[in-house]
């Protein structure tokens, strides 16, 4: 099908896959037709909207497993997407809950504030402008790296459908990209006030006045609300885009934060403490010893490991000065050692 739907594409640009990482299909299927579609179509482009667990100690996942699928998905993450934008469901929680005044958030109303970014980070694809109008465009001033791929989201004012109430009064350019930067407005539960930024483009939708966007990044430069990276340059992006005109919404602007930040470390770093606990004692993992690909060994657990381990160190060197540097020691004694495989070299 996926072959039919290519051949048929006048310009194929590249694939988006919306998933979660802990469940059974989310992480199965996800993973297996990542690397189908790596492996057919290796210069398209791969973005991901990837669901992320719970891992508040207080939460209790559905899926006993979980630790075990999130580590083995999010390896296939790293190596078989170009660019994976992460919604935590500890976040999309807080943000019903806290900003949206919504007790007892439904899975329906979630998903109403994914399909919000969806909708906004996808804008200057449907209405064309004089930038940012292809996926690799849109994408490839976020990512410095191959392997620090892995992209924040923010979006403000945020009304839900079916109430159309909102805690959000002053929509002007400064007051939307100021409230883009604030934790708690960003869709993953990790503090922005640790780390910095590596890359920042907000999308703002409405109609705006190219001097106002101006003077709100003087107004954030000047008040440091924002900090960067420290071995190259770096500053917001700013792309400009109409409302649909199929939509009607409340607010004359609103603006979505596509954003690479160091602070994934913290994200990646929950996940790995998760799965340490119930692997030091192989718990539940018969389940998997039944399955082909696990039943000789489980060096694939072990590799999953290691590659997230080896993300969540290259994010917190992002933060150094010498970060341009990082690895290539490394690389240099790995080439000295006779009978190392390219992987390891690149790795």
């Amino acid at each position: 099908m996926i072959d039919r739907e290519a051949d048929n594409s006048d310009s194929l640009e590249g694939f988006v896959l919306c998933h979660s990482i802990a469940g059974g299909t989310g992480s199965g299927m996800g993973s297996y037709l990542l690397e189908q579609l790596n492996d057919h179509f290796p210069k398209k482009l791969i973005q991901t909207y990837s669901v992320f667990p719970n891992w508040t100690s207080d939460s209790q996942s559905d899926v006993v497993v979980q630790p075990y699928n999130s580590i083995l998905t999010m390896k296939r993450l790293v190596l078989n997407a170009d660019a994976v934008v992460v919604l935590d469901n500890t976040a999309l929680n807080r943000i019903a809950v806290d900003r949206l005044r919504i007790p007892n958030p439904t899975v329906g109303q979630l998903n109403s504030l994914v399909s919000t970014v969806m909708a906004a980070t996808t804008t200057t694809l449907r209405y064309p402008g004089y930038m940012n109008n292809d996926l690799v465009g849109l994408v490839a001033s976020l990512i410095p790296t191959p392997r620090a791929h892995f992209l924040m989201t923010g979006y403000t004012p945020l009304v839900l459908n079916d109430a159309q109430t909102s805690a959000v009064r002053k929509t002007t350019v400064l007051d939307v990209m100021r409230r883009l930067t604030q934790t708690k407005n960003i869709m993953v539960s990790a503090s922005t006030r640790k780390g910095c930024y590596i890359s920042v483009l907000n999308i703002i939708q409405g109609e705006v006045d190219p001097t106002q966007v101006h003077k709100a990044l003087q107004r954030i430069r000047e008040r440091r609300l924002v900090r960067f990276i420290p071995w190259g340059p770096a500053s917001i992006q700013v792309a400009l885009s109409r409302k649909s005109p199929y939509v009607d919404t409340a607010h004359k602007v609103s603006g979505l934060m596509l954003a690479n930040h160091t602070c994934m470390a913290q994200l990646f770093q929950r996940s790995l403490v998760q799965y340490d606990r119930i692997r030091r004692v192989n718990a539940f993992i018969d389940n998997y010893r039944r399955e082909p690909m696990f039943s000789d060994s489980l060096e694939e657990f072990d590799d999953s490991r290691e590659v997230v381990l080896n993300v969540c160190q290259e994010y917190k060197a992002a933060e150094r000065p010498d970060y341009v540097t990082h690895g290539m020691e490394q690389a240099g004694m790995d080439r000295e050692q006779p009978g190392t495989s390219v992987g390891e070299v690149a790795s």
